[in-house]
């Protein structure tokens, strides 16, 4: 038990206050003679009773006084304490029955009733003292413990028969047998003294101190024992008997001992502990052998004996020197036994010795013995291989001779501190240290050694044992894994990673006049690549973009793959005006070099353009100072470089690619503009901010009003958002299929009521890919022509041309079961190439609208003017009704009469307006019509 716990719980005073008062009343009455041996019996009587009751009553309690908290003595020394207890007890009968008798409790020539209590409170205090002992289980501890009991027995007696008792039996003239009879009680305390010293020596650490007051009280009462012996066959009275102080000691020692705490003792060193004891020595304890001192008192009595026996005396001289022979002959007996495992243990070092050489020789690793000054005696077979030295090469040499220059320093300081530790066990007994060593060949190796100390007999250290690794493989390893975190497998380029940290480097020397430029390169049409001909195919295709890409920068640019078929290309410009021509030219060459020779993929030549972005580091936020603000402005502003690039990459494929754009700061605000008006759709959806417009389609011929169409505006405050801004980010977000649907919904319930008011018009709504491949696109449009009440045939489908093409057989699919309906179809901007005019025979559409690039060229252009007539012939010869979207000039309005054209919108017709704005409309052109429905407008001519 610690030290800090008989801090924490102290001795109880009143067990040591009662065995004071013990002590002192029994020193009066002695002195004072109160009472004869009537006073000392019930002295010892009371002295018995107090130790009994304070035994066994704290071998009841689970917190006793010396109860361990970590539970240790709470089980097995309280069982210790019974036993004390129990020993107590009968001593207390045993003396009150002597007190009752008024004499010493013992009969010299037999035993009375009391003397047999006094033999049970003796057994009870041996067994006290082994019950917290784990006892071995093999015949051979038993049999070396039995004959060390012995020998120490027969040399205690054989030294006390010389010493006192010879003479006195010399002068008592008894029998022998009447003469041991008066040395019982000696004879009985001497084997448990000497039985039990194995088990008190055995003691766990920590609880010692325990078992040594138990043993202290039977070695007290044996002394007792012996010396009334003395005192009785010397013919010394009752009142010359010294013998009861020490009763009472032993005693008043079994009083204090569960009132004591278990003692902090010094741990041992584990090299002094056999391997089977110093486990079960920290639980409980473990029986251990006395050893050679009693063995040694034995031989010096038997000898002594010996000396002085004379041959052919009487009486119990011949079974003292039976009794010495036998000691000698036992104690010769162990010697025997010990030089045998002298011999074995011998044996078994050169056993290990052989097996570490055999171990050291058959491992990969380089085990060298050397001495205190690190000069090498012996090198392993494994030494000599991985070092490529001979035995003579290597033996003799010392160790910093073949240590790498800038790594002996801090080798030579670790190596002296480790030498200038306390040699004993733990952690810094051993020195793990990691240095390059060089080989026979001049190469340097890069090793992990491990340094242990040799004891010599002295217990100083004396060689040292270094076991040496060698870790190039695993240096290799490391190499390969950092170049692996920081290149791409596929092109052996930099990855995004080594760029970022890279491009922090090169613009943190921008103060000493540098400048930067960064290059992004993607290459367009590389998706259509992976699609057509596979992924292996496009990874072709990278690799021999990134070796022409390294091929055409200069040696200090750093070419990284950004990720999928993006590059990033770090340039270091000189600090002078030219920097910006050098970085166009060099995007410009990089874009020919990736554009004009196709590449090779497998037996097809693929023609593939790049869409280049420049960005310059003069437009980013520049590092000045220092600490830990200059340090995130260097973050920041490399992230603000590679954003730009980035930028102007993406702005280059927005404007079709083959093409190079230069960062300018609106593309980040036209990005930042599209970012919030995404995050901002959503809300406006909730807060019901979009409107619908309609656009009036007239009869060219009539300028009748035939129908209208719908288009969607949103006002963001008092900020009318163009459809061109947040049409594509609703329909990236998913958001334009809610969006249709409301629209759908709102120009129906308009048109319907119209309508009623006998207002044959009808309604065009532009539909996207998104949201015809709807779940439920189908019943969603036919949901809002119940509800609404509008007519399936007055509502007609807008649809781009490449709606129709891509995904044809699901779109085509879903816009036929609307036609049954009644719904009419129409292709929205006709003519940009997207769909084959042979696919209008095969489509289901009813109308066609050409697109506003045509109509613009009208009367200008002759091929659009062509175009134009022919698309016009066309749908009257397939039976479809022709739209010109965009009349926006007076001439278009008479060359497209002239052709036939028969509807026509645009900003000449009519300008998109308010649901309110077109009733007004209808109303006044009604007021001066005969027929309802016919709604003309005022055209030119």
């Amino acid at each position: 038990m610690s030290g800090d716990y008989a801090r924490r719980v102290p001795p109880r005073a009143l067990p040591v206050a009662l065995a004071a008062i013990v002590g002192v009343l029994y020193a009066t009455g002695s002195l004072l003679g109160w009472g004869g041996r009537a006073f000392i019996a019930w002295t010892e009587a009371g002295a018995a009773g107090a130790a009994a009751i304070s035994l066994l009553l704290s071998s009841r309690r689970p917190d006793g006084p010396s109860a361990d908290p970590a539970g240790a003595p709470g089980g097995i020394w309280r069982a210790s304490w019974r036993w004390y207890g129990i020993a107590a007890a009968s001593w207390f009968v045993g003396a009150v029955g002597g007190a009752l008798a008024y004499g010493s409790g013992r009969s010299a020539l037999s035993l009375s009733v009391p003397d047999l209590f006094y033999l049970v409170a003796l057994v009870a205090l041996v067994i006290g003292l082994v019950a917290p002992i784990r006892l071995p289980r093999d015949a051979g501890t038993w049999l070396r413990y039995a004959a060390d009991t012995y020998v120490c027995a027969c040399a205690l007696f054989v030294l006390g028969w010389v010493a006192l008792f010879g003479n006195l039996y010399h002068r008592s003239g008894e029998s022998p047998p009447e003469f041991l009879l008066e040395l019982l009680y000696p004879l009985i305390d001497i084997v448990f003294v000497c039985g039990a010293l194995p088990f008190v020596l055995g003691a766990a650490r920590g609880h010692r101190r325990l078992a040594w007051m138990g043993y202290g009280a039977l070695a007290a009462i044996a002394a007792a024992d012996i010396v009334t012996t003395f005192v009785r066959l010397d013919g010394g009275g009752s009142a010359e008997d010294p013998s009861d102080i020490l009763r009472l000691a032993g005693l008043l020692l079994l009083l204090l001992v569960p009132w004591t705490g278990p003692a902090a003792e010094p741990e041992l060193p584990v090299d002094d502990i056999p391997e089977d004891v110093a486990a079960p020595a920290e639980e409980c304890g473990r029986m251990i052998g006395p050893g050679l001192a009693p063995a040694a008192v034995a031989a010096a009595a038997a000898l002594f004996i010996a000396g002085h026996s004379i041959a052919g005396n009487d009486g119990l001289e011949p079974a003292i020197s039976i009794a010495a022979g036998s000691a000698a002959l036992v104690l010769i007996a162990r010697l025997a036994a010990l030089l045998r495992e002298n011999e074995m243990l011998r044996r078994a070092v050169e056993t290990g010795e052989e097996h570490f050489r055999a171990l050291s020789e058959s491992i990969d690793d380089a085990v060298l013995i050397c001495d205190l000054d690190a000069t090498v005696r012996h090198a392993s077979a494994g030494a000599l291989r991985t070092y490529r030295y001979t035995q003579d090469e290597l033996l003799g040499r010392p160790l910093n001779e073949i240590i790498h220059p800038e790594d002996l320093p801090r080798v030579q300081q670790v190596f002296t501190e480790f030498l200038d530790e306390p040699s004993d066990v733990g952690p810094q007994d051993a020195l793990r240290v990691s240095c390059r060593l060089r080989a026979a060949d001049g190469t340097w190796l890069p090793t992990e050694s491990t340094i242990s100390r040799y004891k010599g007999s002295d217990g100083a250290p004396s060689r040292l044992l270094v076991t040496t690794r060698d870790l190039s493989e695993r240096a290799a390893l490391q190499r390969q894994v950092a170049h692996l975190t920081f290149h791409d497998g596929l092109t052996g380029l930099p990855n995004r990673s080594y760029f970022e940290e890279r491009t922090r480097e090169v613009l943190s020397r921008q103060a000493s006049g540098g400048k930067a430029a960064v290059v992004f390169v993607d290459i367009d049409g590389f998706t259509a690549v992976n699609d057509s001909d596979g992924h292996a195919a496009g990874d072709q295709v990278l690799a021999q973009a990134a070796r022409r890409l390294r091929a055409n920068v200069q040696a200090d640019d750093t070419v990284a793959r950004w990720g999928g078929d993006e590059f990033a290309v770090l340039v270091q410009l000189p600090p002078d005006d030219r920097e910006t021509r050098a970085t166009v030219e060099l995007a410009g060459r990089l874009l020919r070099v990736l554009s004009v020779d196709p590449y090779q993929v497998g037996n097809k030549h693929i023609v593939l353009t790049a869409s280049v972005g420049i960005a310059f580091a003069a437009d980013t936020e520049q590092p000045h100072g220092g600490g830990s603000d200059a340090g995130r402005r260097l973050r920041r502003g490399a992230a603000e470089l590679i954003r730009n690039g980035d930028l102007a990459m993406a702005r280059a494929k927005e404007l079709g690619g083959g093409r190079v754009e230069v960062y300018a700061p609106h593309m980040h605000a036209d990005v930042v503009r599209r970012l919030q008006l995404g995050s901002d759709l959503q809300a406006a959806l909730a807060e019901e901010q979009f409107s619908v417009e309609f656009q009036p389609v007239v009869d060219l011929a009539t300028s009748r009003v035939t129908g209208v169409e719908a288009l969607l505006r949103w006002r963001r405050g008092s900020e009318a958002v163009p459809p061109e801004e947040f049409i594509g980010l609703a329909e990236e977000s998913g958001l334009m299929i809610p969006l249709g649907d409301w629209m759908l919904r709102e120009a129906c319930r308009e048109v319907a009521r119209w309508r009623g008011d006998s207002w044959d018009v009808g309604l065009s709504v532009n539909f996207t890919a998104r949201q015809i491949a709807a779940p439920r696109f189908v019943e969603s449009v036919a949901a809002a022509l119940a509800e609404t009440g509008l007519p399936p045939q007055a509502l007609t489908l807008e649809v781009r041309e490449e709606v129709l093409v891509e995904d044809a057989d699901q779109n085509v699919e879903r816009l036929s079961q609307l036609r049954d309906l009644g719904v009419r179809l129409a292709i929205d901007d006709f003519g940009t190439g997207y769909a084959s005019l042979a696919y209008l025979g095969q489509l289901p559409v009813d109308i066609i609208k050409i697109d506003p690039s045509f109509v613009a060229g009208l009367g200008s252009d002759e091929t659009l003017t062509l175009l134009t007539r022919t698309i016009v012939r066309l749908g009257s010869d397939l039976g479809l009704t022709v739209v010109a979207e965009g009349i926006e000039r007076p001439e278009q309005l008479e060359l497209l009469r002239e052709m036939g054209c028969p509807r026509g919108q645009g900003f000449l017709v009519a300008r998109p307006m308010a649901a309110r704005r077109v009733e007004s409309l209808v109303r006044t052109n009604l007021a001066g019509k005969a027929r309802p429905g016919d709604v003309p407008l005022p055209l030119p001519g």
